[in-house]
């Protein structure tokens, strides 16, 4: 009998689906429901969506709707989400004593987008390690706000639960019905969640790059600039792009919403600029609101749209077509444009398969923006705007939305499942399938042909 082979591109958004399935069976257990309240197979497929997919957009109150258990259940599968179907898998695998072949290896390896050939159970370690370490300390600063408000025992349960889903970008929360609104003048409240979200955002890749560069220029006494000209390229392109992101979406949401009475218009100097970066940061896949979405200007949203569309980088917990993803295209046409033979970024080369993958994800990203949107829009009754604010929110796996998610009928509601797991799993499996060789006929050279562009 011949055994059925699955390939990593196939595996990968399997697993997820399959999590995805499970959770939603939990979830329509009688006791996953808050006392007096029904779900049915419709809102537990969202709602495991919604947490696999660390996107955020919920049909239901997470604080009402689902009891204690139902809120364990959408906690665990926000960190399985975060951390991946397949790490989680494997990790788990590892501790139990069983050893992990080289395909399994290989597997790993793709679901990560990182290079096989580094110690990846070691390597997965680090990552699982340094979460637990991140979101333990985010639990810690979040009871010394929320223990005097909720009381020691809510409090505490809020705050694992606020910590879990701002590292993994998740943006839902147990605390009240209004996310971050009513905690948007609180300095620690609105510090450590944007400190969250950033640290998911920016990659595993990174953290350890950044803490190894650091710490041998800390000993050879080097100063800021030599440290981080020492930096891999990836790390210094992810914290360049970062950094600009966090300014532009900033400056934007600032200049947009200053007279704006719905959002910032009547804050003070520093709460506005408080709130505008907050804003920003929740823009970059992490779904939690400090302001009302639908009160936010046309000119906000669109830029909303680039931020969400961009969403965080490569090899974390955030989702979008990834910053690296985009600097690079951005840098393949500003090099075509100065008549340059290859592009180079901080005097490393990038290979013209890496620039055609980076070229193919954005491509097909706009594309599905574009399809899902129109289906939305076709059930009729929903403006532009909020359709594809929606869209945008949910193939980035932000979570934000100008209150439209629980207003959606059967059809819009399964229409924005998809787009959420697409979100999830689709630049993963895009860049494997882009990358994937197709045997003899790479082999075939073709003479070129004459086409006009432009």
């Amino acid at each position: 009998m011949n055994r059925i082979r699955i390939s990593p591109i196939q595996f990968i958004p399997l697993s997820f689906l399959l999590t995805i399935l499970a959770g939603a069976i939990l979830l329509m257990l009688p006791f996953s429901s808050a006392p007096g309240e029904n779900t049915g197979f419709t809102t537990a497929l969202f709602t495991a969506t919604t947490s696999v997919c660390v996107t955020g957009l919920v049909v239901e109150d997470t604080f009402s709707h689902w009891s204690l258990f139902g809120q364990a259940i959408i906690l665990l599968l926000i960190q399985i989400g975060g951390l991946g179907v397949v790490s989680v898998g494997a990790v788990i695998a590892h501790a139990g004593a069983r050893k992990i072949s080289l395909g399994e290896q290989k597997l790993i390896g793709d679901s990560l987008n990182v290079d096989g050939n580094r110690s990846l159970m070691s390597f997965l370690f680090r990552i699982f390690c340094g979460v637990f370490i991140v979101e333990g300390i985010g639990a810690a600063l979040y009871a010394v706000e929320l223990v005097p408000k909720l009381g020691a025992e809510k409090a505490l349960w809020a705050s694992l639960f606020q910590s879990v889903s701002a590292f993994c970008n998740a943006g839902m929360d147990v605390i009240g019905p209004d996310s971050m609104i009513g905690f948007r003048n609180s300095p620690l409240m609105m510090g450590v969640t944007m400190a969250l979200i950033i640290l998911g955002g920016l990659g595993f890749v990174v953290w350890f790059d950044v803490i190894s560069k650091v710490g041998q220029g800390i000993k050879r006494r080097l100063g800021p600039v030599a440290t981080f000209r020492r930096l891999s390229e990836h790390t210094k392109v992810v914290l360049v792009m970062t950094a600009f992101l966090l300014a532009f979406g900033t400056l934007g949401v600032f200049v947009s919403e200053y007279h704006n009475p719905g959002t910032i218009g009547e804050m003070s100097l520093a709460e506005k600029l408080g709130n505008s970066l907050f804003q920003s940061v929740t823009y970059r896949t992490a779904g939690f609101a400090s302001l009302p979405q639908d009160q936010l200007t046309e000119t906000t949203c669109i830029m909303g749209y680039v931020l969400m569309f961009i969403g965080g980088s490569p090899v974390g917990t955030a989702g979008g077509v990834k910053t690296v993803t985009i600097f690079l295209v951005l840098m393949n046409a500003l090099s075509y444009i100065k008549g340059k033979k290859e592009t180079v970024v901080f005097h490393r080369r990038v290979s013209e398969e890496m620039m055609r993958k980076a070229s193919a994800v954005v491509l097909v990203s706009v594309g599905t923006v574009f399809l899902m949107t129109l289906l939305l829009m076709s059930r009729g009754g929903i403006a532009l705007t909020d359709a594809l604010y929606e869209v945008t929110s949910a193939l980035g796996t932000v979570g934000l939305s100008r209150n439209l998610t629980p207003h959606l009928d059967e059809v819009g509601r399964y229409v924005i499942i998809f787009s959420m797991y697409l979100g999830r799993i689709g630049p993963i499996s895009m860049a494997l399938l882009f990358a994937k060789k197709s045997g003899a006929e790479n082999k075939i050279q073709h003479a070129d042909g004459k086409f006009y562009v432009g």
